[in-house]
């Protein structure tokens, strides 16, 4: 089992008391730490207010922190917890994701996801449709990314998306595209567009006693389309409230890693005070059996 960190940004208030130059500045220390510690990748949220409440305080955007990280970074992978396709247009969304790609080095990996933040939503002028459209929206999306990836145009049509001969130079470093995650535990829509198009299904907070009954639904959705299973990777968001009330966060990541879980992405958030933190953390991974491949520094 692999381990990601989710990069401080903001979201959850850690960056309160801080300017945007300073907290810019523990995020890029936690980034490279993270790094010289072997984790396997860094995470950002896509949101642009604080959580549970807004407030007045930073919070990056998402793409453009990535960028920035990618060009300070060389081994770790990159991605998204996850990109709301909502708030991008889903063929500039393809536009961007390949050109990070290629700043990156072919570290990139692309998660999407229906959206659920409607305050966001509101608040920046996006419309907020029915949790169906927003589906839609996603398998859509899914659909653009995915041919936008592959050799010449894009063209197709969907309900809510669509390209017409849509050029995408340079293509992405990997091939056939940078890995496609789905993010979400919607059972019926969800899990059935990440067997169709996914390389990893993202699961959000499902606790490891619940991954059996997952695990199961996850497969019938694989079959069902005559899919392999073991093809579609699945991996978990640990909320940072998980990780910081576990009694033990290595036996906590022992059990996702024994439920057959692939990655496990979460927030430290002490890190964004003290990027320390994750020293002991590494420890708490190492403890449990976690693929941590780079040697420590």
């Amino acid at each position: 089992m692999r381990v990601g960190i989710i990069v401080p940004q903001g979201w959850t208030g850690e960056f309160a008391d801080l300017d945007g130059q300073a907290a810019w500045r523990r995020m890029t220390d936690v980034a490279d730490r993270a790094e010289r510690l072997g984790f396997d990748s860094l995470w950002l949220f896509d949101h642009f207010h604080t959580t549970p409440d807004p407030t007045d305080a930073p919070v990056f955007e998402l793409f453009t922190s990535l960028s920035a990280l990618a060009e300070r970074t060389s081994t770790i992978r990159l991605g998204q917890i996850v990109t709301c396709v909502a708030y991008r247009n889903p063929a500039l969304l393809a536009k961007m994701a390949t050109t990070l790609d290629v700043i990156s080095g072919g570290r990139l990996e692309i998660a999407l996801g229906a959206g659920w933040k409607q305050e966001e939503f509101e608040a920046y002028g996006y419309p907020f449709p029915s949790l169906r459209d927003r589906q839609a929206l996603l398998r859509d999306t899914l659909e653009i990314v995915s041919r936008m990836a592959e050799p010449g145009r894009a063209t197709y049509e969907g309900t809510h998306a669509r390209v017409a001969g849509a050029i995408n130079e340079p293509k992405p470093v990997q091939s056939p595209g940078p890995p496609i995650i789905v993010g979400g535990n919607g059972r019926e829509k969800t899990w059935r567009l990440a067997a169709k198009y996914a390389d990893e299904l993202n699961l959000d907070a499902v606790p490891p006693d619940e991954m059996a009954d997952a695990m199961t639904v996850i497969a019938e959705r694989c079959e069902e389309i005559g899919r392999d299973p073991s093809s579609l990777r699945v991996s978990v968001h640990v909320w940072w409230e998980q990780l910081d009330n576990a009694p033990s966060r290595s036996e906590l990541l022992a059990a996702y890693r024994a439920a057959g879980v692939s990655r496990v992405m979460t927030l430290v958030r002490a890190a964004a005070s003290s990027p320390d933190e994750l020293d002991a953390f590494r420890d708490d991974c190492q403890q449990a059996g976690a693929d941590l491949a780079r040697v420590a520094v």
